[in-house]
């Protein structure tokens, strides 16, 4: 079912672009101004540059230039990266995620190939989608789940690149590879809007080469892959389906997030935190971000950190939290199989890939 391949990749020459760790930066949509602002000067060939430029057309300018000065060079064969990111989760944890860099063809929803668990927005796919048919190059890469074996092993041997955590192995275009993905369903776990943009640049293109989306390809039986909370935050008390809730007093937030982790995912359950009261909230079946997300989204923010969210309650700025479990990785593929996606902010998947690593041209 899904084509994965290798790929010519376009990297940066350190020797003339500069230390990695000066290129490289979250993707474009978990950058703040002022983040922006100090990415643009760590260097004149940083990745924002490119993904959050000041128009497409100096995007495109800047591609082009840094190509023809050598500044970014293409791989002259195609092939395939392993991608090892080093991390401390939000948890504290030490831990290690590795995935396959790769070109995935591009397929409508409705075939069923790649699967989608969340709702996207019209703006910000407009405005990637301006960004590619400018730069003609997928400039971040998507992270797609699937389920198995992965089909490569890290080689022994030290990486080709690496900065900030991320180890890329370059690796030969193995036929075994695109075989072991053909029967395959991959689950978008972060990348929507740029996986629709793809899509829509190829129905405009028609070009073999712009039907390809640049994508880091994880097992759900990876150890390093993680799913981290995201909890909700209500500037004042939600609507009137808050107080029909059975909740169960509990001394305070951390004891009842440790009992909160011992349910059964049977029941939806949730930690309601207010102003010098916790409990513990249970449901009927569902998961439990469906449980906060009836009761509405009006005042709402979202942290993944729960101390936080109790200080803001604490602090009277906001009337009650919702602290939650992480959401099962299976839980999210059984959503997307069934065809539904999730409330928002259902899944926090942590690290967020690095941009600037590599880049493929269409």
């Amino acid at each position: 079912m899904a084509a994965v391949e290798p790929f010519r990749a376009v990297r940066y020459d350190e020797g003339r672009a500069g230390p990695l760790a000066s290129l490289v930066a979250p993707p474009y949509d978990v950058i703040s101004p002022e983040d922006r602002a100090g990415y643009l000067a760590r260097s004149e060939h940083n990745v924002v540059h490119l993904t959050l430029p000041e128009s497409e057309e100096q995007a495109r300018r800047a591609f082009r230039d840094w190509l023809r000065d050598g500044v970014l060079v293409r791989e002259h064969e195609p092939s395939y990266w392993a991608l090892r990111q080093d991390y401390v989760g939000p948890d504290g944890v030490a831990r290690a995620r590795t995935g396959l860099v790769a070109a995935v063809r591009v397929e409508p929803y409705e075939r069923r190939v790649v699967l989608p668990h969340e709702r996207t927005h019209r703006g910000p796919k407009e405005g990637r989608l301006r960004l590619l048919r400018a730069v003609r190059a997928q400039l971040e890469p998507i992270l797609l789940l699937y389920e198995g074996i992965p089909p490569f092993e890290i080689p022994s041997g030290g990486p080709d690149l690496e900065t900030n955590g991320a180890a890329l192995w370059r690796l030969d275009a193995d036929p075994a590879i695109e075989r072991a993905f053909a029967e395959q369903q991959l689950l978008i776990a972060d990348g929507h809007h740029r996986y629709e943009t793809a899509v829509a640049f190829h129905e405009e293109e028609g070009t073999p080469e712009g039907g390809f989306v640049l994508a880091v390809l994880v097992s759900t039986r990876d150890p390093g892959l993680m799913i981290f909370p995201t909890h909700r935050v209500f500037r004042t008390r939600p609507s009137p389906t808050f107080a029909e809730l059975r909740r169960d007093p509990k001394p305070d937030p951390e004891t009842a997030l440790r009992e909160l982790a011992e349910l059964s995912r049977d029941h939806a359950a949730v930690v309601v935190h207010e102003r010098g009261r916790t409990t513990i909230a249970v449901d009927g079946a569902g998961l439990d971000v469906e449980l906060v997300d009836r009761l509405g989204h009006e005042g709402i923010t979202y942290t993944p950190d729960w101390e936080e969210a109790v200080r803001a309650v604490e602090a009277g700025e906001s009337a009650v939290a919702f602290l939650l479990r992480p959401t099962r990785i299976e839980d999210v593929f059984a959503v997307a199989k069934r065809g539904e996606t999730m409330p928002q902010k259902s899944t926090y998947f942590y690290p967020k890939l690095l941009s600037g690593l590599l880049f493929q041209a269409v």
